[in-house]
This record gives C-alpha cells, sequence and structure tokens, in this order.
C-alpha cells in the first residue's frame, strides 16, 4: 500500500496556469490604457478625453499612415541600391531622372503632382519625414481615424506640389514635407485654438516642439534649394509651406471635429471650396500662364 502511494506521488501534478494568463492579460490592458490616456491628452482638449478613452480601441489599426510610410521606404531603398546616395542633402541622378519626381517641364503627366511623395532626396530626408509622420500620424489616426488623417496628408501633397507650380514654377519636387506639413499644420492650429482648454504643459510642449522641427527641417529644405546644385537642378521648399497652409485649414477643421458632424460645421464647406478654387486656379496656370512652359 505504501508503495502505491510513493508512486502516486511521483506522478507530475497539473497546474492551473489561468491566474497567470490573467494577470499577463490585466497588465496588457493596463498599459493600451495608459497608451490611450496619453494619446487623448496630446490630442484632444480635456473635455473631450473621456469620450475618447470610453469608446478607444485599436481597430481599425492606423494603416494609413504605416502604409505611406512603408511605400516611401522601399521607393527610397529602391532607388539606394540602384544609385546610391553620395550625400544626406543632396539628389542623385537616379533619382532626378526617376517617373515619381515632380519635374516643371513634364508637368502634363498629372500623376507626379502626388507621386513625389514617394521619392526623397536621401537619408535625412526621408529619416526626417518617417520620424515626424510616424510620431504625429499615429495618434491622430488613433483619434480621427484613417479617412480623415489620410485627405487631410493627401490634401498637403497637393497643395504643396501645386502651390511649388506656381510660386516657385522652375523648380523640381520630392519628398513627403506636404503631407508631413499638413498634419503639423492640422496639430498645431488645434493646440493653439484649444491651449486653454488642453493641459498647460502639454500645450507649450506642443507649440514648442512643432516650432523647433518646422524650423529645422525648413533650414534644409531651404539649404537644398539656394545652396546645392549638384546634379544641375533647384529642389523646391514650397510645398512645405503649401501643406502646411492646407494643414492649417483643411487639417484644423477636421482634427477640432472630434465627435462632431463634420458635414454640418460651416468651416468645412468653406475650406472645401477654397480649397477647389485654389485647384481651379493652379491648372489654369500651368496650362496657360506658367513660365515653366519655355524651358
Amino acid at each position: 500500500m505504501d508503495n502505491d502511494v510513493e508512486e502516486q506521488d511521483t506522478f507530475p501534478v497539473e497546474r492551473d496556469g489561468g491566474d497567470e494568463n490573467q494577470g499577463t492579460q490585466r497588465r496588457r490592458g493596463r498599459r493600451v490604457e495608459k497608451f490611450q490616456k496619453n494619446v487623448s491628452k496630446w490630442m484632444l482638449p480635456e473635455e473631450l478625453q473621456e469620450t475618447y478613452l470610453e469608446r478607444a480601441n485599436c481597430c481599425p489599426p492606423p494603416i494609413f499612415i504605416i502604409l505611406v510610410s512603408i511605400v516611401e521606404l522601399a521607393v527610397f531603398i529602391y532607388y539606394a541600391v540602384w544609385k546610391p546616395q553620395k550625400q544626406w542633402i543632396t539628389l542623385g541622378v537616379g533619382i532626378w531622372e526617376s517617373p515619381l519626381t515632380y519635374k516643371p517641364e513634364l508637368r502634363e503627366e498629372a500623376w507626379r503632382f502626388i507621386s513625389y511623395m514617394f521619392v526623397h532626396a536621401g537619408v535625412e530626408h526621408i529619416l526626417g519625414n518617417l520620424l515626424m509622420q510616424l510620431l504625429l500620424g499615429i495618434p491622430l489616426e488613433l483619434v480621427h481615424k484613417g479617412f480623415e488623417v489620410g485627405m487631410v496628408y493627401m490634401a498637403g501633397v497637393l497643395a504643396g506640389s501645386l502651390a511649388s507650380s506656381i510660386f516657385d514654377p522652375r523648380s523640381a519636387l520630392v519628398g513627403a514635407s506636404g503631407g508631413v506639413y499638413a498634419l503639423m499644420g492640422g496639430y498645431f492650429m488645434n493646440a493653439v485654438v484649444n491651449f486653454k482648454e488642453m493641459s498647460l504643459l502639454f500645450g507649450i510642449f506642443r507649440i514648442l516642439v512643432i516650432v523647433l522641427i518646422v524650423g529645422t527641417d525648413v533650414g534644409f529644405a531651404l539649404y537644398r534649394r539656394f545652396f546645392t546644385d549638384d546634379s544641375g537642378m533647384r529642389v523646391s521648399f514650397v510645398a512645405h509651406i503649401g501643406g502646411g497652409v492646407a494643414g492649417m485649414t483643411i487639417g484644423y477643421v477636421f482634427f477640432t471635429n472630434y465627435n462632431k458632424k463634420l458635414l454640418k460645421d460651416p468651416r468645412f464647406w468653406m475650406c472645401i471650396v477654397g480649397y477647389i478654387a485654389f485647384l481651379g486656379f493652379a491648372v489654369i496656370f500651368n496650362i496657360f500662364l506658367s513660365p515653366a512652359s519655355s524651358m
């Protein structure tokens, strides 16, 4: 009998791992909740933060800004391997001859007004744009979802190229700065207008960070435009301004209408009418008035 007991004691005892799994899930849930709280503090006034947290989820995930970033990085790697970049802030011949780059003498190829966003001038250029649009675009997309962020981003890309074709008509254009500046412009206006409703420290910090980033990036853009000529061309910086203006108008309306019906906001329709008017003028200018026609 004793032998039977000893033999039974030698069998492994199965332990229930449910408690451990539940503890892991609770810790994961607390981390997600903390992340969502930080997102709400950065993106929304205090009066809307509770509403966001009540229905916050990652479905759908921020797929737009991540997908755009992956494509931009893939295009850069393609040209870097095919025609390696020798410097950080100058263009190679491969990029200059790309069917994606906006070139004023080829502006009848209308896709270039959009496709230039996928081509970047060098390591510093692609890393700067990816860093800014991921750090800002992912939280914005978690709050406002992909459609709103995508509309603002693409409006900035198109506004940037059209503004460049009008105000700097003889210059080429590469990079996603128009879209990035649209996101920053909309976020900046939201932070300024709702400054009193947002956390004071966060409000000041947000504005200072945006000013610092814009100043640094515009400095590089001005350098590329006026002080480099390695490939016999000039790269415009006007897309930064065009994208920023689009963000401060259309982006501001989109990003301040959380939990509201956008189509009932008269500011939305004013921005849409203004954007369409600008688009019409830019088309007429490029067809009939552009000095780039004589290049």
